[in-house]
C-alpha cells in the first residue's frame, strides 16, 4: 500500500512529537483536532462534550505518544483514543437513555417535524442522531472518517464481524427512520 504524502507528513511529525519537539505537537493538532471534535460530536450530538473529548483526548495522546511503537497507526490510534473518550463521557452522562427520552417526548409535542423537514441532509442527521451510540461510531468512522472494517475493529476493539453487523443493521434502520419521515 502506497503511502500519501499526508500519512507520511503525519508520522514524520508523530517522530518528532516523540523526540520533544513542541512544534510538531501544535501541528498535529491543527491537522487532527478539527476530525476528531467532529467524530466527538457526531457521536455524542454535544457541542460542550465534544470540545471536553476533545482535550481529554488531546491530553492522553500527549502522554502516550512516546510509548506509539508504530507512527503510522497514529490516525487509528487516536480515534481509538476519542472513542474511548466518548464512551466514558456517555456513561457518566447516561446521555444515551437521556436523549432517547427527550427525542420521543420532543416527537410526540411537534408531531410535524418530519412535515418540516425540507432538506434531505436535515432530514438524514436526524435519522442518525436517533441511532445508538455504537450505530453512530460505527457510521462516522466507517463513512466519514474513511475507516475500513478492520481498522474500525482495531479502534475499538471488537470483532471485524461485530462492526459490520452494527454497520448493516444501523443503515437499513436509517433507511426505515427516512422513509417513516418521508411518509409521514
Amino acid at each position: 500500500m502506497r503511502k500519501s504524502r499526508a500519512q507520511i507528513y503525519d508520522e514524520l511529525l508523530v517522530l518528532k512529537c516523540q523526540a520533544g519537539e513542541k512544534d510538531a505537537f501544535e501541528e498535529l493538532v491543527k491537522r487532527w483536532e478539527k476530525r476528531l471534535w467532529y467524530y466527538a460530536f457526531r457521536v455524542t450530538c454535544s457541542e460542550p462534550a465534544a470540545w471536553d473529548i476533545l482535550q481529554e483526548t488531546w491530553l492522553a495522546i500527549i502522554k502516550g505518544i512516546r510509548k506509539l511503537e508504530d507512527v503510522a497507526v497514529f490516525p487509528k490510534w487516536a480515534f481509538r483514543i476519542a472513542s474511548n473518550k466518548c464512551t466514558d463521557w456517555l456513561r457518566r452522562q447516561h446521555l444515551q437513555s437521556r436523549f432517547e427520552s427527550e427525542f420521543l417526548e420532543q416527537m410526540q409535542n411537534e408531531s410535524d417535524v418530519a412535515q418540516n423537514i425540507d432538506n434531505k441532509t436535515e432530514l438524514l442527521r436526524s435519522a442518525v442522531a436517533k441511532l445508538s451510540f455504537n450505530q453512530r461510531a460505527m457510521l462516522m468512522l466507517r463513512y466519514n472518517e474513511g475507516f475500513e472494517i478492520a481498522q474500525i475493529a482495531d479502534i475499538l476493539s471488537i470483532p471485524e464481524g461485530t462492526v459490520k453487523s452494527r454497520i448493516h443493521r444501523a443503515i437499513n434502520q436509517l433507511r426505515q427512520m427516512v422513509e417513516h419521515q418521508k411518509n409521514d
